[in-house]
């Protein structure tokens, strides 16, 4: 990515992240169920795996200042399901077929069964999904700010996730001015959000338009979070969330806990909400390493 506008923006934008959106990754895809999948991937295969999921309607390059940073101790990829990113679009998307989909790259990418899987949001209720339908393919599995929340916690008031028509705007300018959070909340990082909305347009019918499937919503099947995801989980588990998230909630952890069998470790991340990588990354960063290390 060029670095916009190097005049005092460019001078506010620390090194780090520059050095990480700026390393190029293997861009690769494994076709599941007869849709390309594709993943990025990073750093020496001969390490221990290490595959990051994105959450509803985002895609793998939310991790482009995420995944290079930890290539010292992992080969980390990050995929974009399918109707997300630049996979492929199904005219029906089922639950099984989204945990297959990360099975097939934990295989494409030559990962072995110790791989850890850190999956955010939707991505981390499929992941559990796959976890528990194919009990021996990974080592462990780290949920962000994802899980199921306590029955007697009610829900927060939002605007629908559902989509209309897909919205097309006369040129890049106008589609990044309008770049949303879903669910919606601001962004601590100015910067981040700016780079995740340069990420996720591509050219449609003349202008530009977000790189997700608008009729994925209602064409979902199988995808809802079920208590038997979580009780049917065999491996090491480990939550990271946002302090602020209203998605996630110190009453969710506990009724996390209750679902899943053995310790839990999580770790809670200050000033961050549901998007908690985009609000603190570098502390998403440290955080992700002390939880692999705590599940041992």
């Amino acid at each position: 990515m060029a670095r916009w506008d190097r005049g005092d923006q460019g001078t506010s934008i620390p090194d780090w992240f520059w050095e990480a959106v700026e390393t190029e990754p293997e861009t690769r895809t494994v076709e599941v169920d007869e849709c390309d999948v594709m993943y990025r991937r990073y750093g020496d295969t001969a390490k221990p795996g290490l595959l990051l999921v994105h959450g509803m309607y985002a895609h793998a390059r939310w991790y482009d200042f995420i995944a290079p940073r930890l290539t010292d101790d992992f080969c980390v990829a990050a995929m974009d399901l399918t109707g997300m990113g630049d996979s492929d679009y199904r005219y029906e998307y089922k639950g099984e077929v989204f945990a297959e989909e990360i099975r097939a790259v934990a295989d494409d990418a030559g990962f072995g069964d110790d791989v850890i899987v850190a999956a955010h949001s939707f991505g981390g209720a499929m992941a559990a999904k796959s976890a528990t339908r194919h009990a021996d393919r990974y080592g462990k599995l780290i949920l962000i700010d994802s899980g199921m929340r306590h029955p007697d916690e009610p829900e927060p008031e939002r605007p629908s996730m559902m989509h209309g028509r897909a919205k097309i705007y006369p040129d890049r300018a106008a589609a990044e001015a309008r770049f949303r959070l879903q669910p919606p909340q601001e962004c601590k990082q100015a910067f981040v959000l700016q780079y995740v909305a340069k990420q996720s347009l591509m050219p449609a019918d003349g202008g530009w338009a977000w790189k997700f499937d608008d009729d994925m919503p209602g064409t979902m099947v199988n995808c809802d979070r079920l208590p038997e995801d979580y009780q049917g989980l065999h491996l090491p588990v480990g939550i990271i969330y946002g302090a602020e998230s209203d998605s996630f909630t110190r009453m969710s952890l506990e009724y996390m806990r209750e679902l899943i069998s053995g310790e839990v470790p999580a770790v809670e991340i200050a000033d961050a909400q549901h998007h908690v990588f985009l609000d603190q990354p570098l502390a998403f960063i440290d955080a992700l390493r002390e939880v692999i290390n705590r599940l041992g």
